[in-house]
């Protein structure tokens, strides 16, 4: 499992440059200029708000499929837009497989994340990333490791009450992920203080933790994700060793769906999760 979601480490995680990130806002705000649209105006057109065309602009945020397209006649259809979004895929630290559905995550308004192998990337402490990093062969080099959890803190960005459009989490997490003490005690501490402060600080975060002990099991065939676009189309994503796949079937989508229910039904209540983190963390 490389570094997409969760990541630990691999071949498809190498670092690349992230100019092209920030060369694509520059020829979105250069273009923008040449039609003497202000952000707002623009943004009213592209139908996005004036704070996420800024992000884009600034290269602050992956733009969305949808942003390109609603750009490129605004903007003149050139095709400029639609032949550099070819290049922004690249992110560094991500997984070549994961920056498909970076592109989606980064625009979501609702975002489900069910995870039996490790804590979700965007929950982990640097501590608990850079152990899961080195936990799996091949070892990486000290600069790709580094890399690679850049990535991830990056990504918790996401998380913010404050980004355009406001996006709401939900997260299930078995409960043996925590009590395997990945990386020592001293990292479980740590992470386990993280998840608290997350759930009592961020109104936009929920947890729920799926208990050890669970006879009927609706994720028995693995971790899942899914999200809501602002257009409320809905994609899932399924990542494995070495690779990872993104869903847009209507039907596969409506399967995630129906497990995704189940498992919220299935774990611990967000106040029970609470308790139980709380109560591992004191025994720590």
């Amino acid at each position: 499992m490389v570094d997409g979601t969760n990541g630990t480490g691999g071949t498809g995680g190498e670092p690349e440059t992230s100019d092209s990130l920030r060369t694509f806002g520059a020829v979105v705000h250069a273009l923008r200029e040449h039609k003497g649209i202000s952000r707002e105006e623009f943004g009213a057109l592209v139908r996005f708000s004036k704070h996420t065309v800024a992000s884009i602009e600034l290269g602050r945020r992956m733009p969305d499929e949808d942003f390109v397209e609603r750009a490129e006649p605004v903007l003149g259809n050139t095709g400029a837009l639609r032949r550099a979004i070819k290049q922004v895929a690249r992110q560094p630290g991500l997984a070549v497989w994961f920056r498909q559905w970076a592109r989606h995550e980064a625009m979501a308004i609702s975002l489900c994340t069910y995870e039996c192998r490790v804590v979700p990337g965007l929950l982990q402490t640097e501590t608990y990333a850079r152990a899961v990093s080195m936990s799996v062969p091949p070892l990486a080099r000290e600069a790709d490791v580094d890399a690679r959890i850049k990535a991830r803190l990056e990504r918790q960005e996401l998380l913010s009450t404050l980004r355009e459009p406001p996006c709401a989490f939900s997260f299930i997490i078995e409960q043996s992920v925590l009590e395997r003490h990945t990386g020592g005690e001293e990292v479980t501490r740590e992470l386990l203080d993280h998840l608290l402060e997350l759930v009592g600080r961020q109104w936009n975060v929920e947890i729920q933790i799926m208990p050890l002990r669970q006879p009927v099991h609706a994720g028995l065939d693995g971790p899942l994700q899914l999200l809501e676009t602002p257009d409320n189309h809905w994609f899932g994503y399924s990542e494995g060793q070495e690779n990872g796949r993104l869903i847009s079937d209507p039907k596969s989508i409506s399967v995630l769906q129906q497990r995704y229910a189940k498992l919220r039904s299935q774990a611990l209540t967000p106040e029970d999760s609470t308790s139980l983190l709380e109560r591992m963390r004191g025994a720590l």
